[in-house]
């Protein structure tokens, strides 16, 4: 396992020049909507932050993308599918990043079901091939770990990673007023043969945009 994740992310940095991006995004409509949605739904229908996470990532790649596809002997084919690889620690060490598919297609709720099985059948050893070679952007949520920002390595042959952190309380300033809002911090690896820091500058503001209406996701 060790070795494989050697290989494929010496290619990448050896193959892909990185530029890094990092924003802070308002997190606070998004956990307010979902704490008062889950109190709807019995525990097996609860919906996780990292479901809106992954909506809003989808929904933005399609408003850019040149973070969603692949570079393939020497030029970029973008892929009208939008199929987030999700990075999953595995219990004897290292990591994979199976494919949920057409996540820009599906509801909150189909997401947070794929999600859940996804993960399950990882730990079990119950992947499909296809779910493995299938993603088209990767997603990584270190939150639950309690880091405050990643910024990842690209999985070639794709063009782009988002990282995700813990949500955490800070000082938001907001029409001339500063209080306590839930934050997280969101980056952007990404491939300059393909987009640049502007793309994906609006990338990432299209993600924040997104999660002030988690309703409409």
């Amino acid at each position: 396992m060790r070795q494989a994740i050697a290989a494929a992310m010496a290619r990448s940095k050896r193959e892909i020049p990185h530029y890094y991006l990092s924003a802070d995004l308002d997190a606070g409509p998004a956990t307010w909507w979902l704490e008062h949605e889950n109190a709807k739904r019995g525990p097996p229908e609860r919906i996780l932050f990292a479901a809106l996470l992954l909506k809003a990532t989808a929904l933005a790649a399609r408003e850019v993308p040149e973070v969603n596809g692949f570079f393939v002997d020497g030029s970029f084919r973008p892929s009208a599918p939008i199929h987030l690889g999700v990075a999953i620690s595995l219990r004897q060490g290292g990591l994979i990043a199976p494919a949920v598919h057409d996540v820009d297609r599906s509801s909150l709720a189909e997401v947070q079901a794929s999600l859940r099985d996804l993960v399950a059948r990882v730990r079990s050893g119950r992947l499909r091939s296809s779910e493995m070679s299938d993603a088209t952007l990767t997603v990584t949520n270190l939150g639950d770990q309690g880091v405050q920002s990643v910024f990842g390595v690209i999985y070639p042959p794709q063009v782009a990673l988002v990282g995700f952190g813990k949500v955490t309380e800070r000082a938001w300033a907001s029409a001339g007023m500063v209080g306590a809002r839930s934050v997280v911090t969101a980056t952007l690896s990404a491939d300059h043969r393909v987009s640049d820091g502007h793309r994906g500058a609006i990338f990432l503001s299209a993600i924040g945009r997104l999660l002030q209406q988690p309703e409409k996701l």
